[in-house]
């Protein structure tokens, strides 16, 4: 349980992109949803910026449990919603903007007992709703099949298929409970990381995470949620980390805002429904010189603002925006 969570000292957290996220989305006022709450970094800088209200959402109640120190201080601007972001229109509606911070927090990744991270060892866990099957449930249970195409699919590891039999054979004779049991068995299947490259253990880790919390199926249902979400007007932005989410980021905005064009350039020109969003910049914003040196994790952040039209919500095709897929998962 969360009140049994151990305190660790830890830096300051610093929200990733926040400055060019409220500029962005300037002026900032009305109700806003964050969907990915964590520390409360981007709460507390809509609030600032001008937000009449935050409803605050997020699948940890450790979320919440850290931020009873401040956000009293508050008072009624502050909603906490425990749940997950891909049900955000039940928790509001005609929202003036949405944020969404894709990726595991650092409140999580820096606390042993949660089994996020491969520096430190603990219970292998890794579930950001600290309920239902853990990462020790998934490598112990899991056919090989499933385990290699779960590292492929979600962590773009080429060694899957060494690294899923190197875990079924290992778990034949004893259970994988720790992370670090975990990754020095990764570690074992792959050539010793060069100095600046990242632990072998990285890509794996990833796709065991994403899996357990079901992180692309989240981001995918998400977005339609924040379509329904959102009033004319409204602003939906959203960072992200890796590829694999800014692409279906990306290839939403884009479908939703009338782009992508005729499969066939010699084909009747389709008719469209009116687009659901307006992007008035393409290109991803990411760091500046400042930020990097502030906050190396914001290296590979990429924040995507839209603007909510009066066009009817609808849904999307999860191959469409490439959300990868695992079967059997």
């Amino acid at each position: 349980m969360a009140a049994a969570a151990s305190p660790e000292p830890t830096a300051p957290h610093t929200p990733v992109l926040l400055r060019p996220l409220l500029d962005a989305v300037a002026p900032v006022s009305g109700v806003w949803l964050d969907g990915t709450f964590g520390a409360g970094g981007y709460t507390r800088g809509l609030l600032e910026a001008g937000a009449d209200r935050v409803i605050a959402v997020d699948r940890d109640p450790l979320a919440f449990e850290m931020a009873q120190g401040w956000a009293a201080d508050y008072g009624t601007r502050i909603t906490m919603q425990q749940g997950v972001f891909s049900r955000m229109d039940e928790y509001g509606q005609d929202l003036d903007g949405v944020v969404l911070d894709l990726g595991v927090s650092s409140m999580q990744l820096d606390r042993a007992e949660r089994g996020f991270s491969f520096m430190k060892d603990g219970p292998l866990d890794m579930r950001m709703s600290q309920d239902g099957p853990t990462a020790a449930d998934l490598v112990n249970e899991s056919d090989e099949a499933l385990i290699a195409n779960i590292l492929f699919q979600y962590g773009e590891e080429r060694a899957s298929r060494r690294i899923a039999k190197a875990i079924v054979r290992a778990r034949a004779e004893a259970p994988i409970t720790t992370t670090l049991q975990l990754a020095s068995l990764i570690e074992g299947c792959l050539p010793r990381a060069k100095p600046g490259q990242s632990h072998p253990a990285t890509r794996s880790f990833q796709a065991i995470r994403i899996a357990v919390n079901d992180e692309y199926g989240e981001l995918f249902e998400g977005l339609m949620a924040a379509e329904r979400a959102l009033r004319p007007g409204g602003q939906l932005a959203v960072v992200s980390f890796h590829s694999v989410e800014d692409r279906m980021v990306k290839r939403f905005l884009t479908a939703r805002s009338g782009g992508g064009g005729n499969a066939n350039r010699f084909a009747p020109q389709e008719e469209r429904p009116d687009p659901q969003f307006k992007v008035e910049k393409r290109k991803a914003i990411g760091p500046d010189a400042q930020e990097l040196d502030e906050n190396p994790r914001s290296r590979s952040a990429k924040l995507r603002v839209a603007i909510r039209t009066d066009a009817p919500s609808g849904a999307v095709d999860a191959k469409s925006i490439g959300m990868p897929m695992v079967k059997g998962q």
